[in-house]
């Protein structure tokens, strides 16, 4: 993006913009918690994803910052390499590796993800954002926010925590929450209808400004609740600019030839540069202007974001959808909204931590709530329906499995199912059986055409197809329209070649190809 239309979308960019910085502060800090990490560390990877990748993407619409999917494996490589420092430089040799695969061009894995695959992670993302947020709405704060996998790291499931939050319902957390959504469904369904400057001021900043006004008014004593430490924000507050700076830490370089750090780095750039592809194809899939992101740039803007994120203490990045799924939700246009969220990051941790300290978890949630609805409408899965099982089918595997399991399980899952009905659809379209003629000696000619594409998982209905030629007949096969013939395919002609002599039927081939 050019200096010059970097500002062109400033009305619009500038309030989504500050939708996903207060989003964001939340989650930066709760994937920290989850990871065993500083939580300063998830502060410093926001501020990175949101300046350092938000400059070198090529994503229009792309947030990038700590990613819940890296939680665990941020977990136990801490515990592993035995210190923090050591951590950092596999983070930093991540960022070398993922530099590395973007020259390498390796971007092109995104194109292999199937549609219906990309659908159902927005989707199931979208219903476990809600069911996530749940608690965090009615008060029950045990689980760390930006934790999207069923089994938590507080021991807890997704169900089993909505279930306790139930029961021990927090009456001033439930009545912020209850509040704020009214207010966003208003804000969305009526007010942006009815006049401009209700677009302009984003109605979640509305909703969190309220939620910083009752928690006030709460802690006064005006009105008769109140929130406990847990279920508002917990930004690390720094009382100077020594302090702040204090909070930075730095890698370990003397751990370089430790090859466990090397075994670190390796799975955080395979892990992270996935995470990153799969949430580039699904944010291009919400972008309402259909634009088509660079894959093998965003590896580069993500190893460079690595690579800076480790040398200051900071948890590694990715580009993560709900973010970037909020940023489109509230009317980001161009990758400047990205920039400042990351902007206002680095200010609010030097100058206003303890006024951010204010906001309550519930005003999040409900914001959060209204990103997942909007990822996961009912009309949504009609749509898919309709497309057949072939779309289906996968689509909704992939949503069971993202909310069974975790992302990148769930899509490994969708992706497997839809191999299956790749390889079926495949295995059907092997071939065609022209016209059977019959000649005036009374013997009937078959003309068997292959596909373009004859692999050897069509060896089965090849064979099938052959056997039903009748005896004292004439077949006709024909590689004319075949590009590639599996060697397994040219052999079992060839047999069957042999064999059909002792049912006096004539075999033709046109140009066929022998095999080595």
């Amino acid at each position: 993006m050019q200096v010059k239309n970097m500002f062109k979308e400033l009305k619009s960019d500038l309030p989504a913009s500050i939708v996903v910085f207060f989003v964001a502060v939340p989650l930066c800090l709760g994937i920290a918690l989850a990871s065993g990490a500083p939580l300063f560390a998830g502060i410093i990877a926001g501020i990175v994803g949101g300046i350092i990748v938000g400059i070198a993407s090529g994503s229009p619409l792309g947030v990038s910052g700590p990613a819940a999917g890296l939680a665990v494996i941020v977990l136990t490589s801490i515990a592993a390499l035995g210190s923090w420092p050591a951590f950092l430089l596999a983070v930093v040799l991540a960022g070398i590796l993922q530099l590395i695969m973007g020259f390498a061009k390796a971007g092109f894995i995104a194109y292999f993800f199937p549609s219906s695959v990309i659908k159902g992670m927005l989707t199931g993302i979208g219903l476990l954002i809600i069911l996530k947020q749940i608690p965090h709405a009615i008060g029950y704060d045990k689980d760390a926010e930006g934790d999207l996998s069923y089994f938590q790291t507080d021991g807890g499931t997704t169900l089993s925590s909505i279930t306790k939050a139930f029961e021990v319902i927090t009456p001033g957390a439930l009545l912020i929450a209850a509040i704020s959504i009214a207010i966003l469904v208003l804000w969305d369904k009526v007010l942006t209808k009815k006049h401009k400057i209700f677009q302009l001021i984003q109605g979640p900043i509305v909703v969190v400004i309220l939620g910083i006004v009752m928690n006030y008014l709460f802690q006064s004593g005006t009105l008769n609740f109140s929130l406990a430490e847990d279920q508002v924000v917990r930004l690390p507050v720094a009382h100077n600019l020594t302090e702040f700076f204090n909070q930075f830490t730095f890698p370990d370089f003397s751990a370089i030839t430790n090859i466990k750090v090397w075994e670190v780095a390796v799975v955080l750039a395979i892990v992270a540069s996935l995470e990153t592809l799969l949430c580039v194809e699904a944010t291009d899939k919400i972008d309402p202007q259909k634009r088509v992101t660079p894959t093998n740039r965003e590896l580069k803007a993500q190893g460079l974001g690595n690579i800076v994120s480790g040398l200051i203490g900071g948890l590694p990045v990715t580009q993560v959808i709900v973010r970037s799924s909020a940023n489109i939700s509230f009317g980001g246009k161009t990758k400047l909204s990205a920039i400042l969220h990351g902007v206002f990051l680095l200010i609010s941790a030097i100058t206003i931590a303890g006024l951010l300290n204010m906001i309550p978890l519930a005003s999040l949630a409900a914001i959060l709530i209204m990103v997942g609805y909007k990822l996961a409408k009912p009309s949504l899965f009609k749509q898919m329906y309709k497309l057949g099982w072939e779309q289906f089918i996968p689509f909704v595997a992939t949503v069971v499995g993202i909310l069974a399991t975790d992302l990148l399980k769930g899509i490994t899952i969708g992706v497997f199912f839809g191999i299956f009905y790749t390889l079926r659809h495949s295995y059907r379209n092997s071939h065609y059986m022209k016209e059977t003629i019959t000649t005036e000696e009374g013997h009937e000619v078959h003309h068997l055409v292959l596909a373009e594409e004859v692999s050897f998982f069509n060896k089965a209905n090849v064979i099938k197809e052959l056997d039903k030629i009748p005896v004292n007949s004439k077949v006709i096969i024909d590689f004319s329209k075949s590009k590639s013939v599996a060697h397994d395919v040219l052999e079992l002609i060839k047999d069957y070649e042999i064999n059909a002599k002792t049912k006096n039927i004539t075999v033709e081939k046109i140009k066929f190809i022998e095999p080595a």
